[in-house]
């Protein structure tokens, strides 16, 4: 029995099994005794009435054991004075002792003239005639007082408990597997999806019966299918944008190689300035991608120590002040007042502002301005770079700080790696911080980092 759909059936038959077990005894259990006691009340209660009978016509209870005796062989005739009217059947079920506790009619394990215990005789029901009390009634053991007729009424009715637990055990049975199959028929389907995925038919999508734990999983399974597509999609485009990056400056370098081994073109400075600038493409490319392995495998080391705020900013503006004033654009910083100092590793920080930066400058048209800002935030310091350039259409918002991602494919040809919000993201995020973007189309755009000021809230990372 391997599958779910077994279980869940052999699940539901015993419980039900169980359950109609436990009801059957305990009914039984219930209906035995509530019989048991209304048969002893109804029996002692027509004894307790010979009883009187006896003792009225007599007016004593002497020789009560042998009429007794008499009516339980034969039917005999009524008393001479007719105050005894004598039932079809009298057995000795019921013990009778007098006052004193003498025995009168034997019952098991009492003998005709055998004395009482005083426990017992307290036990018993008392008889009265005229509020004088005549005798005691000596209750048997209840197997005793059954007649046939009672027996079958119990047989019957224990046949009865076993044909409902029957039923109840047949309905589970069938319940148990409509049940099973509707649970499992979601598990299959997702199985069914899983292979389909790993036969590499990703993206798949199952239907979403339901919002309870069936469904939340449905949900997440189609969330996480797509998430896979979008990532083999994304490394796909990673690849051919990698392999088209490399392949500008390395078609720059041997066409240059090739022109001066053969002669065709002069060693100038001019023309090793320009190898060297593509060999410089070349060495960025290479440590982006080294910084982002590192950041994917958690080694990516930060050597923090305190530092001012203003000098980050101002440190940034000026290393991207000469590349800004080309593309005719203002940069400026703007430090609020009191900060205090922030634990970073201030060499990786300036170089996911320096990012931002370098982005701004891109999309922002000439005349355009550019601002850092600097300011405390409850415990945190938040850092913005801030441009009124072309600004972003906000269907790419959110994928804004994915590797290789291009809101504008038609600038890959002017320059970027497609990795440079990407290494703002993981150097941010190895200091604790979290990052966003708000822009719109023509409107600028304004690039926000938020990070700890205090060490303690800062997560430990592998140095």
């Amino acid at each position: 029995m391997r599958s779910l759909s077994s279980k869940l059936v052999l699940a539901f038959l015993l419980t039900s099994l169980v359950g109609a077990v436990l009801a059957a005894v305990f009914v039984r259990q219930l209906v035995s005794v509530q019989f048991d006691a209304f048969v002893v009340g109804q029996q002692r209660e027509f004894f307790i009435n010979r009883v009187n009978d006896y003792y009225a016509a007599r007016g004593s209870l002497i020789d009560i054991n042998q009429w007794v005796l008499e009516r339980t062989e034969r039917h005999a005739p009524d008393l001479p004075d007719g105050g005894l009217p004598h039932p079809s059947r009298f057995a000795l079920l019921f013990g009778l002792a007098d006052p004193q506790g003498r025995v009168l009619i034997a019952t098991k394990p009492y003998q005709v003239g055998e004395l009482l215990p005083a426990n017992i005789l307290a036990a018993g029901t008392p008889i009265t005639n005229n509020g004088t009390l005549i005798g005691v009634v000596i209750t048997p053991d209840i197997k005793t007082i059954r007649d046939p007729d009672e027996e079958r009424y119990l047989a019957s009715t224990d046949a009865a408990l076993g044909m409902a637990a029957g039923i109840t055990a047949l309905i589970a049975l069938v319940l148990g597997i409509l049940l099973a199959r509707l649970i499992t028929s979601p598990l299959r389907e997702l199985s069914a999806a899983t292979r389909r995925i790993a036969a590499g038919e990703l993206g798949h999508q199952v239907r979403v019966r339901s919002r309870d734990e069936l469904g939340q999983l449905a949900t997440q399974f189609n969330q996480m299918s797509a998430d896979l597509a979008r990532a083999i999609q994304l490394r796909h485009q990673m690849t051919a944008d990698i392999a088209h990056d490399l392949r500008t400056p390395l078609t720059v370098l041997s066409g240059y190689l090739e022109s001066l081994r053969d002669q065709i073109l002069k060693p100038t400075p001019e023309r090793f300035a320009t190898l060297y600038a593509e060999v410089q493409i070349l060495q960025r490319l290479v440590d982006d991608l080294h910084t982002l392995s590192l950041a994917d495998a958690g080694e990516l080391t930060l050597q923090r120590h305190p530092c001012p705020p203003a000098q980050i900013l101002a440190h940034v503006a000026e290393t991207y002040r000469h590349a800004a004033e080309q593309a005719g654009i203002t940069i400026s910083d703007t430090v609020a007042s009191n900060l205090p100092e922030v634990v970073v590793d201030d060499e990786r920080l300036c170089r996911a502002l320096g990012n931002l930066v370098s982005n701004a400058i891109r999309h922002t048209p000439a005349g355009g301005q550019i601002e850092l800002r600097a300011e405390q935030d409850g415990d945190h310091l938040l850092l913005q770079v801030c441009d009124n350039g072309e600004g972003i259409p906000t269907e790419h918002l959110p994928n804004i700080f994915e590797r290789l991602y291009r809101a504008d494919q038609a600038r890959q040809q002017a320059g970027g790696s497609g990795l440079g919000l990407a290494i703002v993201r993981s150097i941010i995020e190895a200091h604790g911080g979290t990052l966003g973007v708000e822009s719109a189309p023509g409107a600028g755009s304004r690039f926000w980092v938020r990070l700890p000021i205090t060490p303690a809230s800062i997560p430990q990372r592998k140095d």
